[in-house]
């Protein structure tokens, strides 16, 4: 379909490469999108928002999505709206603590798409309903299944954290971004069910996963 003037820009970012065709094609086929350009993510990302200056991104998140969304957290501020497809209902609290406005399921039809893409360009924010009830379900802290949940970067952030380091000497020792660790303290502060960062150190000895 040949692109008109008043066509939504869309970049679309994945990891894989065929996912990131297969998206290319699909929403091609849709009326009033052009896209804009493809890419990975990570270091790539910031100069194709540059270039291509898309008017909305549509990001597969991919079956081991957190890579994506510490790449996510990096560039939202002040980036355009994010449409994510996550593969699994335990990827959304951590999506939507990255600032995506948009969440749908991966295997979201072409159409589905379409409309929360027109959505979040009229201002709206998109939250498919499965993926809604796993943002909104009480998170435990004591069940043992926890420890599995928290990411190896999660585990990293969390033990210095019981250090004391601030989120800025967090993110030097680590090698990322202020907004980085922000991203990871709000993941963290909610698979713990703790209200405070000293909260969270008291939760996590307790479950075992650091130890003082």
């Amino acid at each position: 379909m040949t692109p008109s003037a008043g066509d939504l820009r869309v970049l679309i970012a994945a990891r894989d490469p065929l996912a990131r065709a297969g998206l290319a094609a699909m929403l091609s086929a849709q009326p009033g999108f052009a896209v804009a350009g493809q890419v990975a993510g990570g270091d790539d990302l910031p100069p194709a928002l540059e270039a291509y200056q898309p008017d909305l991104l549509l990001w597969d998140l991919g079956w081991d999505p957190e890579e994506a969304l510490e790449d996510l957290a990096e560039v939202q501020e002040g980036s355009p709206p994010v449409l994510a497809l996550a593969a699994e209902e335990a990827h959304a609290a951590e999506a939507w603590a990255a600032g995506v406005r948009g969440l749908l399921p991966r295997e979201a039809s072409a159409g589905t798409i379409a409309v929360a893409l027109h959505a979040l360009a009229g201002g709206l924010a998109v939250l498919a309903p499965g993926l809604a009830a796993a943002l909104l379900a009480p998170r435990h802290p004591q069940e043992a299944s926890l420890p599995e949940d928290l990411t190896p970067r999660e585990r990293q952030v969390l033990s210095l954290l019981a250090e004391g380091l601030s989120n800025k000497a967090i993110a030097g020792r680590l090698g990322v971004s202020d907004h980085t660790v922000k991203f990871h303290l709000n993941a963290i502060l909610g698979k713990l069910g703790a209200q405070s960062r000293t909260e969270a150190v008291v939760l996590a000895t307790r479950l075992g996963l650091i130890t003082m």
